[in-house]
């Protein structure tokens, strides 16, 4: 899929991701992207997590030689057009669960492919329903997965994903942060 003269290059700490985009069967470099993820106030919930993941992207421009694929990513939780971000405490992180708790919401992740002057970007969406959540339940799971570093204070991966998410419409693993399949098949035409 991949050419063999192209590096990859993925912007991301997320071990989600480095883990999603192993599975994918590609061989990849992790580099450090310099953005600043605030989006303009004025942005569609629908094309924020694309338009953090351009910003990464064109961080990185200048510095990129021209056989570097450079693959940027963003999600976000959106709960009726408000963004619930990365919560910075145990009670962001239980007031943003409470709100969660037998309600639907979507999961966008905004992906982003740059190759010499050549870019693209895409967004796919995940409809997330809950189960009701106890406060007993909030806690334990905040205090068992500490979910500081993810979106809307949940990693469906784990515990409250397997106990706690009736349905999903939708790829899995963009909720996990990155859509795997679509990747691939953007990938195989923006490589063509």
């Amino acid at each position: 899929m991949i050419p063999t003269h192209v590096e990859v290059l993925l912007a991301s700490n997320s071990p989600r991701r480095h883990e999603l985009l192993s599975r994918l069967g590609m061989d990849y470099r992790v580099v450090q992207h310099r953005a600043d993820e605030q989006w303009p106030q004025d942005t569609p919930t629908e094309h924020i997590a694309e338009w953090i993941a351009q910003a990464k992207s064109d961080s990185l421009a200048d510095g990129l030689h021209d056989n570097a694929l450079l693959i940027t990513a963003d999600t976000v939780v959106c709960l009726q057009d408000r963004v619930l971000g990365k919560p910075s405490n145990e009670e962001e992180a239980a007031d943003m669960l409470r709100q969660l708790s037998d309600n639907i919401h979507t999961v966008y992740t905004g992906v982003c492919l740059r190759l010499g002057d050549k870019q693209h970007a895409f967004t796919e969406s995940t409809v997330v329903t809950f189960y009701p959540l106890s406060d007993e339940v909030i806690e334990f799971y905040i205090k068992r997965a500490e979910p500081f570093d993810k979106a809307g204070a949940y990693g469906i991966q784990e515990w409250i994903g397997d106990t706690h998410i009736k349905h999903i419409q939708g790829s899995y693993n963009n909720v996990v942060g990155l859509p795997t399949a679509r990747l691939y098949h953007e990938l195989n035409t923006f490589l063509k």
